[in-house]
């Protein structure tokens, strides 16, 4: 395991919008080994749920528009995938 002062001196260099953005990437590209449309659907609309309610004064107002955007794509992307 990394010791907190490593793991804090790296994210002190980034906002909170910039490491969601990283996780967001990295759990779609972890899910798509599972060849899940519903997964990744899932997975757009939990971020973009999250990109939301993410306070403002922690995240610039672009993770917000980026939000609002996988709102929209997520179930887009559920409708579209087969049963």
């Amino acid at each position: 395991m990394l010791p907190l002062q490593i793991i804090d001196s790296f994210l002190l260099n980034y906002n909170v919008g910039q490491v969601l953005l990283l996780v967001f990437i990295l759990a779609t590209v972890g899910s798509l080994p599972l060849k899940s449309a519903k997964i990744i659907a899932l997975n757009t609309m939990a971020f973009g749920v999250i990109f939301i309610l993410t306070p403002q004064s922690l995240v610039p107002t672009h993770y917000l528009f980026l939000g609002i955007a996988l709102l929209v794509v997520g179930p887009l992307l559920w409708t579209t995938s087969r049963n």
